[in-house]
């Protein structure tokens, strides 16, 4: 099984690299990887773009594949079409974190991945959230994703069955803004 982090954002709301913030003594994309890095995939994927060089210098990228999206500023869907196709053949599937998400559990990782339909998707007490799971069928329909939100309308779409595994607790704070950044440490990462 192979985990995908997407870090390759220009983090252009919050104004600088969202990816090399302070969290936790290290940077917000650290706390994000050693989250991956304990879920044991066989393939640990990330996608850089926006700020690459700085991240390659401060961040551990031990035991991670990088990925460059050279087009980045299109959205999600460009970074998860470009990792795709990095996977290993062998992948039974890919499970996808957001690099700027550090309060998901590995627990909840490992049970998204286990799912037996061709898609999962966390569902928290205030919505569906990420980490998602896409069986090694889906892959060909991620390697065309386009735009932003491209993985909610595969997932919405209807084509493939859905399992939502239940999550205790509200969707996990991404980091998108200042004020995300603010509740993040103060403790409201779940």
């Amino acid at each position: 099984m192979t985990g995908l982090v997407l870090a390759a954002g220009a983090s252009v709301r919050l104004g600088e690299a969202k990816q090399l913030l302070p969290y936790r003594g290290r940077t917000l994309l650290d706390a994000t990887l050693d989250l991956a890095r304990s879920c044991a995939f066989d393939q640990l994927l990330v996608t850089l773009g926006g700020a690459a060089d700085l991240i390659r210098e401060r961040v551990d990228l031990t035991g991670v594949q990088v990925v460059e999206n050279a087009e980045f500023s299109t959205g999600c869907g460009s970074s998860v079409r470009a990792a795709t196709q990095a996977v290993d053949p062998r992948a039974d599937g890919l499970v996808l974190l957001l690099g700027d998400q550090p309060g998901v559990r590995a627990a909840d990782v490992c049970r998204v991945a286990a799912a037996t339909t061709p898609l999962a998707v966390c569902r928290y007490a205030d919505g569906l959230g990420h980490p998602f799971w896409f069986a090694r069928d889906v892959l060909p329909e991620l390697r065309v994703l386009h735009g932003d939100k491209a993985v909610w309308k595969l997932l919405h779409s209807g084509r493939h069955p859905v399992t939502e595994i239940p999550v205790d607790g509200p969707v996990p704070i991404d980091v998108d803004t200042r004020a995300d950044y603010r509740r993040l440490l103060s403790g409201e990462a779940r």
